[in-house]
């Protein structure tokens, strides 16, 4: 471990750190000098079932390098565990610097034939969990007048794919839930950002390859390592980011983009009001070479990883 890493002696709570992204995460976080709680229920890709391994095996990953770390094997989705989650580093390291959503499921299937159960699932595990998380930790922020948020959202919501309407709904939600958290903790120094990360994981591994577009898609982010998002994360969480917030990233093996965010593209007026005539003659005849195509993220980031 480091002496004096850019996150020395911060307490971090990771979610979903047992795996993939988010252990890769706390292992970056300890080595440089953050305590770090890992919080990972165990459960399946789908978030079924439970099982402490995972985040104990990272807990005592970073032990052995002499870093400090305590599991936590809390759900993000309830209000109730996931003050318990942040308990858990207040109890065990006497505060909380930074939460870094990182949990999340999937339950991939078509809009027409997708469940209530399945669109409740991934709605409560990413986007109520990600708010959960963050309203916990919320006061002690704005006590401390310092601290982070990091979260993760997805090119899936901020751009679209297919058979993803309950993961594409919750991520982009959670772009908007961080903006939200920067406007309104801006007067504490309290900072709150986005990565959409590209790499290929456990959980990435059940996204549908049916078509050739799809499977292309695959191929490429099985060229991806889940250990490229870490550094970003950990330098959003340190206070060599101070001066970021409300942004939004998507890192990608050794690349790292700027995502724009909505903004008005063109716009149109008529003195007397409009018709519902006029809008079809007028505004959306003047309107329509600015339409979004109905891309999907593959279309737009459709080269090879660097």
């Amino acid at each position: 471990m480091s002496e004096q890493g850019m996150m020395q002696d911060k307490v971090v709570v990771v979610t979903g750190a047992g795996r993939g992204i988010g252990r890769d995460i706390a292992l970056l976080m300890a080595a440089e000098g953050a305590r770090v709680v890992v919080n990972d229920l165990g459960g399946a890709a789908d978030g079924s079932g439970s099982d402490q391994t995972p985040a104990e095996s990272v807990v005592q990953e970073i032990l052995a390098k002499g870093g400090q770390a305590v599991a936590s094997y809390e759900s993000v989705a309830s209000w109730a565990s996931a003050h318990r989650i942040i308990e858990c580093a207040l109890d065990s390291f006497g505060r909380i610097d930074s939460v870094v959503n990182n949990a999340g499921i999937l339950r991939d299937v078509m809009f027409h034939k997708m469940t209530e159960e399945q669109w409740h699932a991934v709605i409560d595990v990413h986007l109520n969990g990600a708010f959960f998380v963050s309203r916990a930790a919320a006061e002690h922020f704005r006590k401390q007048e310092s601290s982070s948020y990091v979260h993760m959202t997805s090119t899936s919501g901020l751009i679209g794919n297919l058979g993803q309407a309950n993961y594409s709904a919750a991520k982009l939600g959670i772009a908007a839930l961080s903006k939200s958290i920067a406007l309104d903790m801006a007067r504490y120094n309290v900072r709150s950002n986005c990565i959409a990360p590209f790499a290929w994981s456990r959980m990435i591994g059940s996204i549908p390859t049916d078509t050739p577009a799809q499977q292309a898609r695959v191929k490429r982010m099985q060229t991806m390592e889940t250990s490229k998002i870490a550094p970003v994360v950990v330098y959003l969480a340190s206070d060599a980011a101070k001066d970021v917030t409300g942004q939004i990233f998507a890192v990608r093996s050794n690349e790292i983009f700027l995502m724009s965010q909505p903004r008005p593209v063109r716009g149109i007026h008529r003195s007397e009001g409009w018709t519902p005539q006029t809008v079809a003659e007028h505004a959306m005849s003047a309107l329509r070479s600015s339409f979004v195509p109905l891309n999907v993220s593959g279309e737009i980031f459709s080269w090879d990883p660097v």
